[in-house]
């Protein structure tokens, strides 16, 4: 079935993949978990960690998960995820409703420590799964693309020299995506540095994302 001719998926390059019908969302989904290609470069074991479903129209594409949503399996369930969901202006259980939110890491397994904090998302999972999931993601209205990783793989060459480049310029890259920086707290020196982020940024990325909600009456209220 061709794709939605309002409802364009990101994907680089300017193609997107067309969804298959029946979905094949749910094997899919099983073959992804079950993964264990990167598993002797992972220190503690393999754990992919991914939500979708086909009729999500926000889309996150972070790095990969850390050593908290490794142990817990739920995806941005730390303070980088707690920071997120503020900039975003949604609530715990509208933020983990699959139905609105199809949440992506470019790696999807805890890579282990490194020097200056966590490991890079693995190289293998984006080329094995990632065009795979896009696929079957046939609503997606916005992507947000976390870290320089995401921005990398999403926006190609015409990202910037710099991620704070690419995040100031986050209009150019409309309606489709919205570079973003690290919601880590790590990264509050960033923030304190560019406060243009919080001023001009945030209020155009929520305004967004409401347009993309159903009204509150009408959100799930379980988180899952």
């Amino acid at each position: 079935m061709p794709p939605k001719r309002n409802a364009p998926s990101p994907i680089r390059n300017g193609e997107r993949p067309k969804p298959t019908r029946p979905s094949r969302l749910g094997p899919l989904l099983r073959e992804i978990r079950a993964c264990t290609v990167c598993a002797p470069h992972l220190p503690c074991g393999p754990r992919p960690v991914v939500r979708a479903d086909p009729r999500a129209r926000i889309l996150i594409v972070g790095q990969a998960p850390g050593a908290r949503v490794h142990a817990s399996g739920i995806p941005w369930d730390d303070a980088s995820g707690k920071r997120l969901r503020e900039w975003l202006n949604v609530d715990d259980a509208t933020f983990y409703d699959e139905s609105l939110f199809a949440i992506v890491p470019m790696g999807f397994c805890y890579p282990g420590r490194g020097a200056s904090g966590d490991n890079p998302p693995r190289p293998e999972c984006a080329p094995l799964w990632l065009d795979k999931l896009l696929g079957e993601l046939p609503d997606i209205r916005l992507t947000l693309l976390i870290g320089q990783y995401a921005q990398r793989r999403f926006l190609g060459a015409r990202r910037k020299s710099s991620l704070t480049e690419t995040v100031r310029a986050w209009p150019e890259y409309g309606p489709e995506f919205i570079p973003l920086a690290h919601p880590s707290p790590r990264n509050q020196g960033w923030l304190k540095q560019h406060p243009w982020f919080e001023a001009e940024v945030l209020p155009a990325l929520r305004g967004k994302v409401a347009e993309l909600l159903p009204s509150p009456p009408s959100r799930r209220q379980t988180k899952r």
